[in-house]
């Protein structure tokens, strides 16, 4: 499935507009890794731990809204956009979503 962040896809043509398409998902770190992640923060560099967990969490709303969009007949999505918010302290949520199409 094509999806672009932009309104429009360069090279071809909206046939139908099957509407809004969505998918999220909440994800939690380890307690080690938790605890790991506060000493390194004190201590300053990147929090790999949290890096993979919002990099998993990303890849799965993705694949969430991919579903959804073909539950509507859509073959591409244009319009993406992706928004994290924090749920409780060390889980995040991650939403993707963007409008479902028809394209030729």
């Amino acid at each position: 499935m094509l999806i672009v962040t932009t309104d429009s896809i360069a090279g071809k043509e909206i046939i139908e507009v099957k509407g809004f398409v969505k998918g999220s998902t909440i994800r939690s770190k380890h307690l080690g890794k938790d605890i790991s992640a506060t000493f390194k923060s004190i201590a300053g560099g990147e929090l790999t731990g949290y890096n993979e967990m919002l990099t998993e969490a990303r890849q799965i709303s993705i694949e969430r809204m991919v579903e959804d969009a073909k539950s509507q007949g859509a073959n591409a999505i244009v319009g993406l956009r992706i928004m994290s918010s924090t749920v409780v302290q060390g889980a995040a949520e991650m939403l993707a979503y963007g409008t479902g199409v028809v394209i030729e």
